[in-house]
């Protein structure tokens, strides 16, 4: 479950992180009225769970009452990378020297999760690890033992942090972990961690994602959820038909039967030159109502422009997942968006049989089916 900034931040400001006043508005008469009780500068804060949003224009830091209002009219109802924005955050605006990166996370390779510290925040962190990896120090965590307190200031040593605000960067990021492994959090994060003239650090933005197989343990943030996932149709709707689904920037959805057969795709969609739109798996044993909703999901995505489906049968039969494809896309007059299928393993063959052509274009091989759905998607971008 992620949770949205104002939420994360509540949580972080409840465990001790320093935070920028803020209020929550959803029109835009209580942004006026709430950044007037804050006190201008503000930030106004489109409240979608995406990256980039400064650069797509859901972040606008404003002076006075008629700006407010001006950056409320153009983020509120925005559509910002697929999401419909329906709240922002008016926060109060920090004046900041410096940014930093603070986050933690599961090391998978190192099976323990891991503290990192960088001095190059307010960027994308993914960009920073590909192209200067020395830029973020790691500091390994035995869950058995937390954090050591030397391994904050560790980590914050080997990041180059200013000695000024070593100590508070250290006790947040020992904060952070604190708080990732009392919540049962799949990532927690902040990035930008400013730091004032005055030499104090504020948490600029907040991240906080939780284990939904744990939210039994933690009533207060299982009655976040609803209104964590609200404001993103597709994520409702993923939940509704009970999917794994994870909503991407690229144009090429992506179906798949397994975690592992749904990862090779989208590692292969890349590597042909195409950028995956989604991780959705419809999990093993999908029958053909199962399929449909899956179809469902991928067309309702405004980014895709085409559709690769990979099934491996082994519970889930070739010929039952063809059935659901043709029912789903019978019910078109005209076709939204190209799929391309490739179906191996069980009743294969008889898939590929019942099949209609006439709506899909299917091939023997996956690296086959992920080359024609790239091109596809290519072809309607162009």
């Amino acid at each position: 479950m992620k949770l949205h900034e104002y939420q994360a931040k509540q949580v972080f400001a409840d465990a001790g992180v320093p935070t920028p006043d803020s209020q929550l508005a959803s029109d835009v008469d209580g942004v006026v009225t709430a950044a007037e009780e804050i006190g201008y500068p503000v930030a106004v804060k489109a409240q979608v769970q995406v990256g980039g949003r400064g650069k797509a224009g859901g972040i606008k830091l404003v002076e006075d009452d008629d700006e407010a209002r001006e950056a409320a009219e153009s983020i509120l109802g925005m559509d910002l990378k697929g999401y419909h924005v329906d709240r922002v955050l008016v926060e109060e605006a920090v004046d900041f020297t410096d940014e930093l990166y603070v986050g933690i996370t599961m090391d998978r390779g190192e099976g323990k999760p891991v503290a990192m510290v960088s001095t190059k925040g307010g960027v994308n962190i993914e960009e920073v690890a590909e192209e200067d990896p020395d830029a973020i120090a790691r500091e390994h965590i035995d869950p058995a033992f937390g954090m050591h307190p030397y391994q904050a200031r560790k980590a914050v040593y080997d990041a180059g942090v200013d000695q000024s605000v070593a100590r508070d960067v250290s006790s947040v990021l020992t904060t952070l972990y604190q708080l990732w492994d009392d919540k049962d959090g799949a990532d927690a994060e902040i990035n930008p961690l400013m730091v004032t003239s005055d030499d104090e650090v504020i948490a600029a933005d907040a991240v906080m994602n939780i284990d939904e197989d744990a939210l039994f343990r933690q009533p207060e943030l299982a009655e976040m959820e609803e209104e964590a996932a609200g404001g993103d149709e597709l994520e409702q709707k993923a939940d509704e038909y009970g999917f794994d689904y994870v909503r991407l920037e690229g144009n090429t959805g992506i179906i798949g039967n397994g975690a592992g057969l749904v990862m090779t795709t989208l590692d292969l969609v890349d590597y042909y030159g195409g950028e995956p739109a989604n991780f959705l798996d419809v999990g093993g044993g999908a029958k053909a109502d199962r399929i449909a909703n899956a179809l469902d999901m991928v067309f309702s995505d405004d980014n895709v422009e085409s559709v690769v489906f990979n099934i491996f049968g082994g519970i889930t039969r070739g010929d039952e997942v063809a059935k659901g494809i043709n029912e789903a896309l019978e019910q078109f007059d005209e076709i939204p968006k190209p799929v391309v299928v490739r179906l191996a393993g069980t009743n294969w063959e008889e898939g590929m049989e019942i099949l209609n052509e006439d709506l899909v274009t299917v091939e023997q091989t996956l690296e086959d089916a992920v080359q024609r759905a790239v091109e596809y998607a290519e072809e309607v971008s162009e």
